[in-house]
């Protein structure tokens, strides 16, 4: 098995779900006591954070790029980015490197294409959901992809950076989110992104009457599924 490079703590409540789930599937694919051969960078979050809100992207990348550099010389063959957001710098992280990243828009279009749908809502941070690097990202794939309103935007994203990412659950944010997947699917979408990978600690495919595509996991099981190919 190749190893997995894990550029993580972003935050690492989600972090910790990646590494749970690449070792459960290497272990459901392998079988006995195998795990998965990984190794992580974790940053520190609140430096990120605050260069996020003050739109100090570029320094942002190169911490990540430094963050996969150490990847690279640790011995990683290809490499995640453990987060939805920072993917809007996912261009310059890979270019600092020669091993390949596996973009996470593209393993969810790809598992999105792959149930027959194309019509999908997004929920993710305000960057995630508003801007382009990964909505375009996903149009590209050939999915049409609904936002909620300006209103609900608003109280996702404070719920991803005030609760989850500090590991904090709540009933009445469930509640909160599974009125704005209701809305995205009045809207027309047939399948809802959970676009950022705390989400998953908070929704589930019961809390939505439509598929869900949890990010996180289908990032993971991208990655088992390249570390264990042996050509290319």
């Amino acid at each position: 098995m190749k190893t997995i490079g894990l550029i993580g703590g972003m935050s690492w409540e989600s972090t910790a779900e990646y590494y749970r789930l690449l070792n459960e599937l290497a272990r459901d694919r392998l079988g006995g006591l195998h795990s998965a051969r990984c190794v992580l960078h974790s940053v520190d979050f609140a430096e990120i954070e605050q260069l996020q809100v003050q739109g100090r992207w570029a320094e942002a990348a190169e911490i990540l790029a430094g963050a996969a550099r150490s990847l690279e010389a640790a011995g990683a063959d290809l490499m995640l980015i453990c987060t939805n957001t920072m993917h809007k710098v996912a261009d310059a992280v890979e270019a600092a490197v020669s091993i390949p990243l596996l973009h996470l828009a593209d393993a969810t279009a790809d598992a999105v294409r792959a149930s027959g749908l194309s019509r999908v809502g997004l929920l993710g941070t305000a960057f995630t959901m508003e801007q382009d690097f990964y909505r375009g990202r996903l149009e590209a794939g050939g999915l049409q992809v609904f936002i909620p309103d300006s209103a609900q935007r608003g109280l996702v994203h404070q719920v991803i950076y005030e609760e989850l990412c500090l590991g904090v659950i709540k009933d009445e944010s469930r509640a909160a989110y599974r009125k704005v997947i209701e809305d995205l699917v009045a809207a027309g979408a047939e399948g809802i992104i959970l676009g950022c990978t705390e989400i998953e600690l908070l929704i589930g495919p019961e809390d939505s009457p439509v598929p869900v595509f949890p990010t996180a996991r289908l990032h993971a099981e991208a990655a088992v599924d390249a570390a264990l190919t042996q050509h290319g």
